[in-house]
């Protein structure tokens, strides 16, 4: 009988403590990948590309851009994607973004290295805009499909684009058709090839037939994952901008630094005071410094109590919250002319809590720079050597301070800290006054004043005046001078229509003024038909642009004809019907949105310079920045960091900032938001190079439909 030799099995550490030795160090496991969260773009100058990088830099998530054009850029091989860092694999992007599925020649072997790491980290690849065909998981259009324009379509999120990356849309996707002339869409609407694992997330019936085609989808193959773009779009195009969020979390699996909301802010300028009224003969305004001389009756135009109810009801109803934006004066002036009465001050004032209010100054005296008005445009008065005469700082204190005296013994639930000057007075006007009035940063000084209202359209970047910051407004065209329909047309078609129509010729003098009319429009329709889509479309467009700008109108568009109604019920309105209920628009108050654009100025500084570094290793998210740069980032919901919940919750996410003092923060990730696994087998196949697919010209720039593009 053959002899058997038994053998006992020790554990590493019972081996040790039979040896009698100290216990081994915990080995810390490094086979977990760190995958940094960092985008790869490679771009090839389209508008495609550049939408998403563009998207990228609004939301403050880090990016490299590899250029194809350039003849010195990176090769794109195995040392550029990856490495091992503390002896840990190490991933050095999150994502991919190409141009299509393949822009390289045939047999590329950079092509053949995104698609080795691509499988190797789980790394999923962006094609911005690409040929419909079965190296995409697509049939060829030609199968039964369709090529050509798409301008005014409306595609439908699918029911997996809903439970996905794609989640916050309600499920319309309108594509614009701006102008009858121009091409601005182009697409490829094509089915899933046959076998192929091909997911649609967003698609639109395919023309001539019931049968819908993808427009975004998921394709895997190879152990790869693609989302795959068969439409073109610049960063502009509401079609875009609705997909844009979701394009990012599926690339990231949804996390990532940078965060992007819907932010929408109405400040509603002069309140308590009346806005001079628009004259349709001597096309100016009497009582405003574009009469020359004087010349003209003034006929003031001031809100009701009536109005007044009706902003109350239509804030309830849409579930926001507009900004009085008062000066004082014009109820004192009211109350000396009327026997000591004004309802609208007393209704205002009754109603004071409904409404968030911001200081205007007391008279909305200019306080820049002393107007010579006795001619068009005005000018700056000078001293005798030749130097300009400014506004003192006793009287811009004094229009402050009042201002804030008067609000505070009449209740008002100010913040202090914010000021609109009258006309954003006091800062540089071109041409008149190139800089800024020198003794408006010391009157800030006095009041306690560290927010300050610019005009976007002249003063668009976050800037310091003394102790205050800047928050740039977006000038709405409804007009300020307007308060029926038909005088509102009657101005619009003399600012934008020619000399020999009528106009003012202001187009013919700046053809780059993007709204002038080819023939006036009709003042008994214009505004419905004309006026209200363009200017809601502008809005609407700076709201899912993740812009928290505010926008401003003026009392007298909430008077008679209550103008502003219409285009804020169509930004809301239209809102609503884009968008899920976990996706609200966000209705900051002034002061909170300097705050927000103040850090973002820091947070951009810091990623420019090299100074923010970020990985996930499995569910933990490391991220270090400078000392007193907040960091911002996306996460799922239920991550927390240090045992408390971290952000707040939007768009199926949670987002937020995040104080830094420099050293690591650590986010913990919920079990559920486990990494993709990287998948074993066989080497990732490279496609071969993908046809050029058509860009039409409305895609080069912005079809210049809005007043600011």
């Amino acid at each position: 009988m053959k002899r058997t030799t038994r053998t006992t099995v020790l554990t590493v550490g019972a081996l040790i403590a039979a040896l009698g030795l100290g216990a081994a160090p915990a080995q810390a496991d490094t086979t977990t990948p760190r995958i940094d969260l960092r985008v790869l773009v490679v771009s090839d100058g389209g508008p495609a590309t550049a939408a998403i990088t563009a998207e990228l830099d609004a939301d403050g998530t880090p990016y490299t851009k590899v250029d194809l054009g350039s003849a010195g850029r990176p090769v794109i091989d195995a040392a550029f994607l990856a490495d091992t860092v503390d002896g840990r694999p190490r991933a050095k992007f999150q994502a991919v973004v190409l141009p299509n599925d393949n822009p390289f020649a045939a047999g590329s072997a950079e092509m053949a290295a995104l698609a080795a790491y691509e499988q190797t980290y789980a790394i999923p690849q962006v094609d911005a805009y690409t040929y419909a065909r079965p190296q995409t998981g697509l049939q060829v259009p030609a199968s039964g499909g369709y090529a050509g324009s798409v301008d005014g379509t409306t595609a439908q999120v699918t029911a997996a684009g809903k439970a996905g990356a794609f989640g916050y849309l309600d499920g319309s996707v309108p594509f614009e058709d701006n102008s009858p002339s121009v091409g601005e869409s182009y697409a490829y609407l094509s089915t899933p090839a046959p076998g192929a694992d091909f997911t649609p997330y967003v698609q639109a019936t395919i023309p001539g037939t019931t049968r819908q085609g993808s427009l975004v989808g998921e394709y895997r193959h190879d152990g790869r994952r693609e989302l795959v773009v068969t439409f073109v779009y610049n960063q502009y195009q509401q079609q875009f901008r609705l997909l844009a969020r979701g394009i990012v979390e599926w690339m990231t699996g949804g996390v990532h630094l940078g965060a992007s909301r819907n932010y929408f802010a109405v400040h509603v300028d002069d309140v308590f005071a009346a806005d001079d009224r628009w004259d349709t003969q001597l096309n100016c305004t009497p009582g405003d410094v574009d009469c020359v001389n004087g010349s003209g009756t003034p006929d003031p135009i001031r809100m009701t109590p009536a109005d007044v109810d009706h902003a109350t009801a239509w804030q309830a109803g849409h579930h926001f919250t507009l900004d009085m934006v008062y000066n004082g004066a014009g109820s004192v002036d009211q109350r000396e002319d009327n026997g000591g009465v004004d309802l609208l001050a007393d209704k205002l004032i009754a109603d004071r809590n409904q409404f968030r209010w911001v200081n205007h100054t007391y008279t909305h005296a200019f306080l820049g720079c002393e107007q010579n008005v006795t001619v068009v445009p005005w000018t700056c008065e000078t001293n005798a050597d030749g130097s300009t005469k400014w506004v003192s700082r006793a009287t811009i204190n004094d229009e402050i301070a009042t201002n804030r005296a008067w609000g505070q013994a009449a209740g008002l639930p100010l913040d202090t800290q914010e000021l609109v000057t009258g006309e954003h007075s006091g800062l540089r006007i071109l041409p008149q006054q190139p800089q800024d009035n020198p003794n408006l940063a010391l009157a800030l000084t006095d009041d306690g004043v560290k927010w300050l209202a610019s005009d976007n359209s002249r003063d668009p970047e976050q800037r310091q005046v003394g102790p205050a910051t800047t928050v740039a407004r977006y000038p709405m065209n409804v007009f300020y001078n307007a308060g029926r329909a038909g005088e509102q047309v009657d101005e619009y078609n003399w600012l934008y229509t020619s000399r020999a129509q009528g106009g003012s010729g202001v187009c013919e003098d700046n053809p780059a003024t993007t709204t002038c009319l080819p023939a006036p429009l009709d003042t008994s329709t214009g505004y419905t038909d004309y006026i209200v889509p363009l200017e809601t479309r502008t809005a609407l467009g700076h709201v899912l642009s993740n812009d928290p700008k505010p926008h401003f109108i003026h009392q007298s568009n909430l008077a008679e004809d209550r103008l502003a109604y219409p285009v804020l019920d169509g930004v809301l309105d239209g809102y609503d019907a884009l968008f899920a209920a976990n996706t609200p628009v966000v209705n900051l108050r002034m002061k909170d949105i300097g705050v927000e654009l103040q850090r973002r100025a820091a947070w951009k500084s810091a990623l420019n310079a090299g100074q923010v570094t970020a990985y996930r290793i499995g569910t933990a998210v490391t991220v270090q920045a400078p000392n007193g740069t907040a960091v911002t980032a996306t996460l799922p919901t239920g991550t927390t960091r240090g045992g408390t919940a971290f952000g707040s919750a939007y768009a199926g996410a949670v987002s937020g900032w995040t104080a830094s003092a420099g050293s690591p923060l650590t986010f913990t990730l919920p079990a559920a938001a486990t990494a993709p696994a990287a998948t074993t087998g066989g080497g990732a196949k490279a496609t071969g190079p993908a046809p050029r697919a058509k860009v039409p010209a409305g895609m080069t720039k912005q079809v210049p439909y809005t007043p600011d593009n």
